[in-house]
């Protein structure tokens, strides 16, 4: 009788043990080969003109807020974090709309739907999870949950990162976001080209011009086959057919020069661009948990 009570209680014991497993030694399987996929930041309320582009010239005013998950089998990296910081407001299941006041008095409008940390976890992972984090660069609207990836390595370009946590006060705006990230373990990228996990699928390219230290992403995929992602190389696809150049680039030479290097590869590479902001287009692509392979 003894001896099934004691065995009674160690099972009690072992189950409860289990059962206070943290979530995060549950783990999802790797995928054989890369997976791309798109999360959904919401819709930014925007001008052209910021753009030197008109009302008639594009086919919406309203700009998509994007950021990526790429799964690879030796890892996984997070391409932006989109422009309202999930701790801020709450999925109510219709669309909720926000008004941003930026830390230079700007104002801005974005509609949201969900959080990044629900599509993360639709897919099947949390922030604390993610290997790397990278940004195209520092500007709100990318940077909004930058914070909750301190645990990753983040992948920056020197002069981003001088740009994003200077010794002196910061000017981009919105820099609370990505505070943490003076904490995190970071790889400084010297190379205009970084090769992400060793095998050419996942690349980081400098383009820079619209930031210091501005970049785009490629990603060959097996099926899909090559895509970059723009970062905001471009905005609306009409500043590529009609070589228009915003009034607010960093160094408007060097984006130009980096327009003409990047559209060399995509010629050469025979990659799709997909263009973040683009509201028509990234409203056609499949959102996670969906994803490309």
């Amino acid at each position: 009788m003894l001896q099934y009570r004691v065995r009674s209680l160690l099972t009690v014991v072992i189950v409860t043990l289990l059962s206070l497993q943290p979530a995060a030694q549950k783990t999802t399987p790797r995928p054989q080969s890369v997976r791309l996929y798109a999360l959904d930041g919401g819709t930014l309320e925007s001008d052209p003109t910021r753009y030197r582009l008109t009302k008639e010239d594009v086919t919406a005013t309203q700009l998509s807020v994007t950021a990526f998950l790429i799964v690879h089998p030796k890892g996984t990296l997070m391409w932006d974090t989109g422009a309202i910081a999930d701790d801020s407001w709450t999925p109510s299941g219709r669309p909720v709309a926000r008004r941003l006041v930026l830390s230079n008095s700007q104002e801005r409008r974005v509609t949201l739907r969900t959080t990044m940390k629900a599509q993360l976890a639709a897919i099947g992972y949390s922030p604390a999870d993610i290997t790397y984090l990278a940004l195209s660069h520092y500007h709100w609207d990318h940077t909004a949950n930058a914070n909750q990836f301190v645990r990753s390595t983040w992948l920056a370009r020197q002069a981003e990162r001088d740009a994003m946590l200077p010794k002196q006060a910061p000017d981009p705006p919105q820099p609370s976001t990505f505070a943490d990230l003076g904490n995190a373990k970071t790889v400084v990228i010297t190379d205009d080209d970084h090769d992400v996990f060793g095998d050419g699928t996942v690349v980081l390219k400098l383009a820079k011009g619209h930031t210091p230290g501005h970049q785009v992403l490629y990603v060959k995929l097996a099926k899909t086959g090559g895509v970059v992602v723009s970062g905001d190389l471009y905005h609306y696809p009409q500043e590529r057919t009609l070589n228009r150049l915003p009034t607010f680039e960093f160094n408007v030479d060097q984006t130009r020069e980096s327009r003409g290097a990047i559209e060399a590869f995509l010629k050469k590479s025979g990659a799709q661009l997909w263009i973040q902001h683009d509201f028509t287009a990234m409203a056609k692509v499949k959102k996670a948990p969906a994803f490309y392979e």
